[in-house]
């Protein structure tokens, strides 16, 4: 079992796709580690022995955050945003989209369940 950054990756899996178990990488990520460590971009992560796992392992830890290094980095951009209270902060706080979608109609993921609000009854005379 290959484990790097606190990640068990899937053993059946090519290396380059492996790698982007991790947070933080993705498949650009993982094929320039891989290329830096030499290791050959098809090879299973199964067939990957301890001299590799090593490479792959310090590769990743000198040249990129990862996962929760990386998640607290973004939370704390996130948090910093909000504080200021600029734009994206205000958006970020009140759960809406940050980059200029509208908001009348869609953008479901970021507001949640719909909550339906009823009509006023008319008044009778």
């Amino acid at each position: 079992m290959a484990r790097i950054a606190g990640i068990d990756l899937p053993k059946n899996k090519r290396g380059e796709i492996g790698l982007t178990y991790i947070f933080g990488i993705g498949s650009t990520r993982a094929r320039k580690i891989l290329d830096s460590a030499g290791i050959d971009r098809n090879v299973k992560v199964s067939d990957w022995n301890d001299d590799q796992l090593t490479a792959i392992r310090n590769s990743i830890s000198e040249q990129f955050k990862v996962e929760g290094e990386l998640r607290s980095e973004i939370q704390l951009s996130i948090k910093r945003l909000m504080d200021i209270g600029c734009y994206r902060g205000v958006r970020h706080r009140n759960g809406l989209p940050l980059r200029g979608q509208r908001t009348k109609n869609n953008s479901r993921t970021r507001k949640g369940k719909r909550k339906t609000v009823a009509n006023k009854k008319k008044a009778t005379k």
